[in-house]
């Protein structure tokens, strides 16, 4: 069920990168709930864009993406910062062709250069390098065959995809375990970015000239993963 509440505006910007440091108080609450999907009423809230053929049902409070190759999942509304977005994720292995246990990802406050006030004027294809020509934040959790986990800040040209060295991961605790549900917690906070998995969070970035509005999308290629428990939150001052 898809549910809304009134957005507010972010209009602060602050100073560039830094890796995560985990023990000071976030500057950052929650406050109103702005969107909900308990995928119980199919794809009416998403739009999809896959490289090939893909089975992908929203049911039973469960979305599942199951692709041979590169997919993306756009949740339709427009966000508007400061926000939290999150949900449980499971990367499914079962003896499926796409049960490779691979590529958790999300794009989260993305815009097109192409059409910066319509994501969906301008479409893709499903393949990676189709999203280039994003501005948006984005995270590979467990990508290359499970082996990385990285954090990227897209500046919207092709073939260009900004990423610190810290950025990288390969820590065994930030990769995916099959069939295991993991949280995932988004932020984008006035200049803040953060990814969070299981209250744990691996990356933090501070961004002088923050994307403050723009659109979410659940990222995968050849695997199946399964979603749950789907919300968007308005973040206010702790």
């Amino acid at each position: 069920m898809l549910t809304r509440r009134s957005l507010a505006l972010s209009a602060l910007a602050v100073p560039l990168a830094t890796t995560a440091r985990a023990q000071s108080p976030e500057p950052w609450r929650k406050a109103d709930r702005l969107y909900t999907d308990d995928f119980t009423h199919s794809l009416a809230n998403w739009i999809v864009e896959a490289e090939q053929p893909s089975k992908v049902a929203a049911e039973n409070g469960v979305l599942e993406l199951d692709a041979p190759a590169g997919i993306t999942a756009w949740f339709k509304p427009r966000l508007t910062g400061p926000v939290l977005i999150e949900y449980q994720a499971l990367a499914v292995y079962e003896g499926g062709r796409n049960d490779r246990i691979s590529d958790l990802n999300a794009f989260w406050m993305a815009t097109d250069v192409r059409s910066p006030d319509d994501l969906f004027a301008s479409p893709r294809t499903g393949a990676f390098a189709g999203y280039d020509l994003l501005k948006t934040y984005y995270v590979g959790q467990g990508g290359n065959y499970n082996s990385s986990t990285r954090l990227r800040r897209y500046v919207g040209r092709p073939g260009d995809r900004p990423m610190l060295p810290e950025h990288d991961l390969k820590d065994a605790r930030a990769l995916l375990q099959p069939n295991r549900w993991v949280a995932v917690q988004l932020v984008a906070y006035d200049g803040l970015v953060q990814y969070w998995a299981d209250g744990r969070k691996l990356f933090e970035m501070r961004d002088q000239d923050p994307y403050a509005a723009g659109w979410f999308g659940l990222r995968t290629t050849w695997s199946r993963l399964r979603f749950k428990d789907f919300t968007v939150w308005r973040l206010e001052a702790a």
